[in-house]
């Protein structure tokens, strides 16, 4: 296996040294890492290498003076991180440091005469799990895996979640579902977009339909998994995920503040019983490419935003409510809806019309007088 070829698993990583066997250890990961930067203590730095070798460690090398401190200004700056220190060290540094198992980057300790790789912060979600394996292989080191799933080799919802780009809404509930797995209870899913189900053996669950979700009763005394774009009410201990399979076409006056789409959106999605965290793609015609609130709404929910011309919004003929003031002032039938529809399909932009819009509107031209929005769903 290329280690530096691999999808994205080890990009942004920092390896930290503060030993001279550490430093020689952190240099090899760095060659083997592509784009990572190699941390090393400026006093190992300067006793420990003769100034002719210091040029043999290439890009992305700095020099740190105070350990702490340098973790501290780092750490959310790199989605994982190499300790070549031992772990007591690494815990007190980054303890004030974590948030949630969400977010946290992954964190890995080994020794710095390499003989374990111990992933330590974020196994699953984070990748620290992985990168503690493929930092072993590189140093021929023993990975050190202490996630109770992964011991007993059984799935982790975490882990899953994570293959299949789901959001998770309520990670505090993860611990249910995996316990229910470790102890060899099936938990209650209700899936109709067959997201899970095609990833988690039917012996770790029961299928639940719309009706049994409509009872309140059904599935207490068991853990549930809910998988939808859809919100409904479900039981405390449910693990909701969110798959990201909504497009949203939008189409706003010239000025629009980001604020004011942004309201109109929640709105829309609230009156229509649906999850923003199930939205994937944001679009709207290529005459809004400049359109500031348009912008600011992308960058700040993180969510990319098309930009179709006229001949591909025109090229979406199932249109539910057509404008004639837009045809007359952008020469297109529909903004909104054609953007929806494309967005949710399998290609884009130029490619919309090569093929088969396979995009579904859920949500018709919702209006307000500065707004109008529209979502569909893909196949």
């Amino acid at each position: 296996m290329d280690i530096e070829t691999q999808k994205n698993k080890l990009d942004s990583i920092a390896v930290w040294s503060i030993t001279p066997n550490g430093m020689m250890i952190g240099q090899k990961i760095h060659k083997a890492v592509k784009g990572s930067s190699l941390f090393v203590s400026k006093k190992i730095w300067q006793d420990h290498l003769q100034s002719e070798n210091k040029n043999q460690f290439g890009e992305n090398i700095v020099i740190f003076t105070e350990l702490s401190k340098e973790i501290q200004q780092q750490f959310n700056n790199f989605t994982g991180h190499v300790f070549i220190f031992s772990t007591g060290i690494a815990v007190r540094i980054i303890a004030p440091l974590l948030k949630s198992k969400t977010v946290d980057p992954a964190v890995v300790v080994m020794d710095d005469k390499a003989k374990h790789v111990i992933s330590l912060l974020s196994g699953h979600i984070g990748g620290a799990n992985e990168l503690s394996k493929d930092i072993a292989t590189i140093v021929q080191a023993v990975p050190v895996i202490t996630t109770a799933t992964d011991t007993n080799n059984l799935p982790s919802i975490d882990m899953i979640a994570k293959a299949g780009n789901l959001f998770i809404e309520n990670p505090q509930n993860i611990k249910y579902i995996n316990m229910a797995f470790l102890t060899g209870k099936s938990v209650g899913l209700y899936d109709p977009l067959g997201v899970i189900t095609n990833r988690l053996p039917k012996v770790f669950w029961t299928n639940l339909t719309d009706k049994d979700m409509a009872t309140e009763d059904t599935g207490m005394a068991k853990k549930q998994i809910f998988c939808s774009h859809r919100i409904k009410k479900v039981p405390r201990e449910t693990l909701i995920l969110r798959p990201s399979v909504l497009s949203v076409g939008i189409g706003c006056n010239r000025g629009t503040k980001y604020k004011d789409i942004k309201e109109f959106l929640l709105s829309v999605f609230t009156k229509h019983s649906l999850s923003v965290n199930s939205i994937e793609r944001l679009g709207t015609t290529q005459v809004k490419k400049d359109e500031t609130g348009l912008l600011e709404l992308s960058d700040k929910m993180q969510i990319k935003i098309d930009f179709y011309s006229n001949k591909e919004l025109n090229s979406v003929e199932t249109i539910k409510t057509p404008s004639q003031i837009v045809e007359k002032h952008l020469g297109v039938k529909s903004v909104c809806e054609a953007a929806a529809i494309l967005s949710s399909s399998s290609m884009h932009h130029a490619q919309t019309t090569q093929g088969k819009l396979d995009g579904k509107l859920i949500v018709l031209k919702q209006k307000n007088k500065d707004v109008t929005i529209a979502v569909a769903i893909k196949k």
